[in-house]
């Protein structure tokens, strides 16, 4: 497939919706994408000719579904670049990643003084683990500053970056800003101090490159349901040899070797860390998103994207009252905005009336709109299936909502 807007737009049902009349316009990517026919497709497939349990069983059913499933985490593994599948585990999102590490390699090796750092862009789910685990293991939790416009202030970081420093957890892209952080020096400078590296990718798997090995980094965390695949699926990349390290997250079915009342050995990686029957459907599922993804031409892509930003975040800057919220040097194609003397929730509303669909409020990143001093903001954030025309519409509302209200 080449990069076609149309082309693409044709493959996403839902995208044809009328709301009050309207044919939508979907603005809230960044919570999660709309999901291509061929992933529709998949899920139907799998529970009209495949459904059975992965794994244990040797019926047909069983082995056509376990062969489905490993073969998406051979896919994880192209994707990401990782070195052995075995180092692909599944999880139910990105927030499960997180504290999957945060409650093995946490717990079993950060100790009372230690500091873990992470940034003021941090959604909850990067912040509120650590913080359990402070409150645990009497680590402390230090964090990063960022400037006015969105940018991590970098000398800050390496300040904060000392031999006490034993593991940094930072977000590639900012959900609420779209900034995009210099995670390969985060990454160096950690490692120069010993400290191990974790990110948040769920942002950035969408719309730039990752790949662990050239990256170096320890964990790489990502969630299926943003990157055109389904929900209550998430990958947690980790080095073999940290993975083997840390102890099972979960106990119960899949992740053992052998049970006994008096002992249990756990079974080899990945399926340490998979206990219990998984989202079977969506990883098989996820495996169609991807290849929808590694079909489009990706420099067309990240130009046209770009596009996008520039294109919205111009015509946003002439609407009276509005002032855009993060201007980062490097952004994927996230814009978030307020309006003087209008409350974001109110605007969503009054778009949601017109067939607009954007995000509203602190998008999980309170810490982050404290630093601004604000409540939340509106969020428009674009996909491969988006247009101009749609940003004009945006436009369009927005002046409508301030004649209705100011």
């Amino acid at each position: 497939m080449s990069f076609n807007v149309s082309d693409i737009r044709k493959q996403f049902p839902i995208l044809d919706t009328q709301i009050a009349g309207k044919t939508l316009v979907y603005f809230d990517n960044a919570a999660t994408t709309q999901k291509p026919r061929v992933v529709l497709d998949a899920l139907e497939d799998y529970y009209a000719s495949s459904n059975a349990n992965i794994h244990r069983g040797i019926h047909y059913l069983a082995e056509k579904a376990t062969a489905a499933f490993e073969a998406t985490r051979k896919s994880v593994q192209k994707f990401l670049n990782a070195s052995s599948h075995e180092e692909i585990i599944f999880t139910y999102g990105t927030t499960d990643s997180i504290n999957l590490v945060a409650r093995t390699y946490g717990e079993a090796f950060l100790k009372a003084g230690d500091e873990i750092l992470i940034s003021n862009l941090e959604h909850h789910s990067n912040i509120v683990p650590w913080q359990m685990l402070c409150e645990k293991n009497g680590c402390v939790l230090k964090v990063i500053p960022i400037d006015d416009h969105g940018d991590l202030i970098l000398e800050e970081f390496d300040k904060l970056l000392t031999e006490k420093t034993k593991f940094v957890s930072v977000v590639h892209v900012s959900n609420a800003l779209g900034t995009i952080n210099p995670v390969e020096y985060i990454i160096k400078k950690a490692h120069e101090v010993g400290a191990k590296v974790l990110i948040d990718g769920a942002q950035a798997s969408s719309h730039i490159p990752v790949d662990v090995q050239a990256l170096d980094a320890d964990f790489y965390a990502l969630s299926a349901h943003k990157l055109f695949g389904p929900t209550g699926t998430g990958i947690l990349y980790g080095k073999k040899d940290l993975l083997l390290s840390m102890p099972p997250y979960r106990g119960g079915g899949e992740m053992i070797k052998e049970v006994t009342f008096e002992k249990t050995t756990y079974a080899d990686l990945p399926y340490k860390f998979e206990a219990g029957t998984p989202n079977i459907a969506d990883v098989i599922a996820f495996k169609s998103g991807l290849e929808f993804f590694d079909s489009l031409d990706k420099e067309a892509l990240h130009a046209y994207e770009e596009e996008l930003l520039q294109y919205a975040t111009a015509q946003l800057k002439a609407v009276e009252g509005i002032r855009i919220i993060g201007e980062a040097k490097r952004k994927v194609s996230v814009v978030s905005f307020v309006m003087d003397g209008v409350h974001p929730q109110d605007i969503g509303i009054l778009l949601d009336q017109q067939g607009i669909a954007v995000r509203t409020g602190h998008h999980c990143t309170q810490p982050l709109m404290q630093r601004f001093n604000i409540p939340g903001t509106v969020r428009a954030s674009f996909a491969p299936y988006n247009t101009k025309e749609e940003i004009d519409a945006l436009i369009a509302g927005l002046q409508k909502v301030r004649r209705f209200l100011l």
